[in-house]
């Protein structure tokens, strides 16, 4: 689940993988095996893969068991109990950025296989804050808002860690959002009109950041510390278990023969991964890196190719049901258990991924593309037989978190037992110790960026809260919207989309909803989704130029130009922007206050609206849409927005309008051709 990094990428110097496959090289894809040129890409886009490589073996090792004591600590305070508030995320923050200042360099220029002297010094510094709360919690709770001067020194101290520890690992973007709020809080006194508070101190602004839960140590963080960690690390046990590979094989062997087979694997492949891990240019690469020339052989251009699987990697963090880590925290937001974010999340994801499959479905049709032929597929029966208990699992965890009352810490907790078990029980996915080691290392380490993410934000939050600038900013877009609820949700959706770009998901998310979610609520918009509108149009940062790093990736996979990947997958993902605004007018999608029949309405012409946008977008469904037909087609798309009878109808007859003309033209080309 580490988040993508959003900093400043030359897509000039992305290095190309897999320009001419072959088959050897698909098949080590497909085992979940990146060769060297994919870990490059990986790590050109993503800053958060850029990490050392220790050449002593001996700090390797030390960092090696590290890892694997902060995994056991967060493994066993879930399933037992945790310290004080304070304690604990202090504690989870310091382990972070020791981790932290170990794994990733200052910069490009230095030492990628030794700890450089000043990064001993960060280290130590590190344990500063939490050896501090520790020592003395109870001066620490106390004095909060009235600190004294070691009070300040080590809020000053832990901020500036902070924001170097996030630098680093997800570049310059979220550290100056940061300096940006905290310029704001010191001199806004200043600013005219709404924007102006009444000032604050360094002394206050800096104690609101470490002495309560309304700042670094805030929300996310607790998050962070509880179920991000246990979910990333579930993550970690079931790849080392081969779930990867299976969630390759199964969708190859469901997909692959069809229309276009290999565009549906990259859907299929890329939402089930997606969904566990969470990140998507890790995951355009992984799985692209079989998906995407596979897609290549059979005829789709490195452009389309290269968006259809950036599209389906991003689309996985609003897939249940992990999510990715946004889900977590927006169920601590709002005060609702996270097994009702996987209900009321579930059918806007299966929407978004219906206006993929459709397009690439129309696709295929338009170029005459075939699928793989049979003899070179696996056969459902046998992937299931090798390693279909792989799904005990995430039915466990599915059952814990609907039909049972325990926490989702729990339910994580035995997912992650039953994993070990299950792999157990058949050679091929079995699990040595070493492996359940290297998975519990691994947990740490790809939670460290999480975790500076969450920490940064905490920052932003805690100027938020101090200053009411979230209200401010509410109001603000109320008015430009001009209390028009169409107008506000476009307003809404492009502060998401800003504040989106050069920030992480996780941290996009959290800005965007404390900004934009109290604006869409003020007109009675369900706070649910109100947050998920703000979490869709902050995923959709990694798709659109220019700061669009799934589809740079995939470019970099299919050798595509980057900005072209970009744009197509824009028009690929145009289902998905609007689906937002589906659920918005018609919370029956998110199964809010439904009956079964207006429910299975609603979304019977949520799916036609999907329908008709893809077959307008690609125009395309027998034959070639002429212009105006698709123009008529996409405006009944956007009554279905509504979800309405009325409009249902103008939906229904734009589908038999659409099928009516394309069966007449389609008939006419083949009379034309006898």
């Amino acid at each position: 689940m580490s988040k993508e990094n959003m900093d400043t990428t030359d897509t000039s110097k992305i290095p190309e993988a897999n320009a001419a496959p072959d088959d050897a090289a698909i098949a080590q894809a497909m085992a979940g095996t990146l060769t060297k040129e994919q870990q490059q890409l990986i790590e050109s886009l993503d800053k958060e893969s850029s990490v050392r490589k220790l050449a002593s073996p001996i700090i390797a090792r030390i960092f090696y068991w590290a890892c694997i004591v902060v995994t056991l600590y967060h493994f066993i305070t879930s399933a037992w109990r945790t310290p004080l508030v304070l304690e604990h995320r202090s504690l989870h923050v310091g382990m972070m950025l020791v981790l932290g200042f170990v794994m990733y360099p200052f910069g490009k220029k230095s030492d990628f296989k030794a700890i450089s002297w000043y990064d001993w010094i960060f280290i130590i510094l590190s344990m500063v804050a939490p050896l501090y709360v520790w020592i003395d919690y109870l001066g620490v709770v106390e004095r909060a808002g009235q600190p004294n001067t070691n009070d300040l020194i080590v809020a000053t101290l832990l901020v500036v860690l902070v924001l170097e520890a996030s630098r680093r690992m997800a570049g310059w973007a979220l550290p100056i959002l940061s300096l940006v709020f905290i310029a704001y809080g010191l001199y806004g006194r200043g600013m005219p009109g709404i924007f102006g508070h009444r000032g604050y101190t360094w002394m206050q602004l800096s104690n609101h950041f470490f002495a309560n839960t309304e700042g670094i140590y805030g929300t996310s963080v607790s998050v962070a510390a509880s179920y991000i960690f246990l979910f990333i690390l579930f993550g970690t046990v079931m790849s080392k278990s081969g779930m990867g590979s299976f969630f390759n094989d199964l969708a190859m062997a469901l997909a692959g023969h069809t229309k276009g087979g290999p565009a549906k694997v990259a859907v299929m492949s890329s939402a089930l991964l997606g969904s566990i891990n969470g990140s998507a240019v890790a995951n355009v690469v992984t799985t692209g890196a079989f998906t995407i020339p596979l897609m290549k052989k059979i005829g789709y251009s490195r452009e389309f190719a290269g968006a259809v699987e950036a599209c389906s990697s991003v689309g996985g963090q609003a897939l249940p049901p992990v999510m990715g880590a946004a889900a977590f925290i927006m169920a601590e937001m709002l005060g609702i258990s996270y097994s009702t974010i996987i209900i009321h999340a579930a059918i806007p994801a299966l929407l978004y991924y219906l206006g993929i499959i459709v397009q690439v479905q129309l696709r295929a049709g338009k170029m005459g593309l075939l699928g793989l032929p049979k003899d070179q597929l696996p056969l459902v029966k046998a992937v299931l037989k090798e390693k279909g208990h792989l799904l005990i699992p995430i039915i466990v965890l599915l059952y814990f978190l609907l039909f049972t009352g325990i926490t989702v810490v729990y339910a994580a907790v035995i997912a992650i037992v039953t994993t070990v078990v299950v792999a157990s029980l058949k050679k091929n996915t079995r699990m040595s110790v070493k492996d359940i080691c290297d998975a519990f290392a691994d947990g740490a380490k790809q939670t460290i960026p999480v975790a500076m993410a969450c920490a940064c934000v905490g920052i932003i939050i805690g100027v938020i809260s101090k200053t009411g600038f979230g209200l401010t900013m509410a109001n603000t877009i109320i008015s430009l919207g001009d209390q028009s609820l169409l107008f506000t949700l476009f307003f809404a959706m492009l502060t998401c989309m800003i504040l989106g770009m050069g920030v992480p998901s996780i941290p996009a998310y959290i800005i965007t909803a404390t900004i934009a979610a109290p604006a869409l609520s003020k007109l009675g918009i369900p706070p649910i989704a109100s947050h998920l509108f703000a979490f869709y149009y902050a995923m959709f940062a990694n798709l659109t130029p220019p700061v669009a790093l799934a589809s740079f990736a995939a470019a970099g996979v299919s050798g595509g130009d980057p900005m072209k990947t970009g744009f197509v997958s824009v028009k690929l993902a145009t289902a998905g922007f609007i689906v937002p605004f589906m659920f918005v007018y018609s919370p029956q999608l998110l199964l809010l206050d439904t009956t079964f029949f207006e429910g299975f309405r609603v979304v019977v012409g949520a799916c036609m609206g999907v329908f008709l946008i893809s077959a307008a977008v690609e125009g395309y469904l027998f034959t070639k849409i002429p212009w105006l037909l698709r123009l008529v087609v996409f405006a009944c798309a956007f009554g279905l927005i509504d979800g309405g009878v009325m409009t249902d109808m103008i939906g229904l007859a734009g589908l038999v309008l659409l099928f009516a003309v394309q069966h007449f033209l389609a008939k006419k080309e083949r009379g034309g051709g006898a």
